[in-house]
């Protein structure tokens, strides 16, 4: 199987939809299908902050739906998730502009989209193997962690990153670059951590290139190892796009 992994998306409905056309995408019954049997994959966060989350999970809830859902969780993703089942989350870093839109629904079709998010992120592997050179994971994966059962430690990385429990000054965690030591074979895909191009270290590249702050939304093709992107509708952000040293 060929994949189209698709970075981080943050609500940007627009740009998804332009993103899939140009990377040959026809939308069909609902679902955007290749006429050369690709299928997209996503890094996570397809939501907060940006102008239309909503809209982009209801593709995803689709997708899910017909059997052809690839998505690694991220962790907006499983905040939106923890505010659904009615945990007490703090409404910030783009959650409440995502509460904000389903709140504005009718009040049968708030708890008919809660219902249906809370299915689909139970339904979510933690990260995906998709291939066995080709593992798709929203923060990041270590060589170890692969194929080991899910535990904890691994599903804070995943959703978080190789995270040190420090932080910068305007709040951000501060994260080591797990991708510098890793040394597996299989191509690990991720997002997370908004970079102005694509990041590649060893046999990985994070494809998160902030299209939520004005950069890009990016695909690897893979097994071509292309990338492909469209730009971002959005204004311009340059102090949010981190830079690996």
């Amino acid at each position: 199987m060929k994949y189209d992994i698709i970075g981080d998306i943050h609500g940007c409905c627009d740009e998804l939809m332009e993103l899939l056309e140009k990377l040959g995408y026809q939308y069909k019954n609902g679902v955007h299908i290749h006429p050369e049997g690709r299928q997209p994959a996503f890094v996570g966060d397809a939501m907060d902050r940006g102008p239309d989350s909503l809209a982009v999970l209801q593709l995803l809830f689709t997708r899910q739906d017909q059997g052809i859902l690839f998505y690694s969780p991220g962790n907006h993703c499983n905040k939106l998730y923890r505010f659904m089942k009615g945990n007490s989350v703090q409404l910030a870093h783009g959650l409440e502009v995502t509460i904000a839109q389903w709140r504005a629904l009718p009040k049968k079709e708030q708890q008919k989209f809660r219902q249906r998010y809370i299915r689909f992120y139970e339904e979510l592997p933690q990260y995906l193997v998709l291939r066995d050179d080709l593992i798709v994971a929203h923060a990041g994966l270590k060589e170890h962690m692969i194929d080991m059962p899910i535990t904890r430690k691994i599903e804070v990385f995943t959703l978080y990153g190789d995270v040190t429990g420090k932080f910068h000054a305007d709040g951000r965690p501060v994260r080591r670059d797990w991708a510098k030591s890793y040394g597996g074979e299989p191509w690990i895909v991720y997002g997370h951590t908004p970079t102005e191009k694509p990041y590649f270290v060893n046999r990985t590249v994070n494809v998160d290139t902030g299209c939520v702050f004005g950069g890009s939304l990016t695909a690897f093709r893979f097994p071509e190892q292309e990338l492909v992107s469209v730009d971002s509708n959005q204004p311009y952000q340059p102090d949010r796009f981190h830079r690996f040293t």
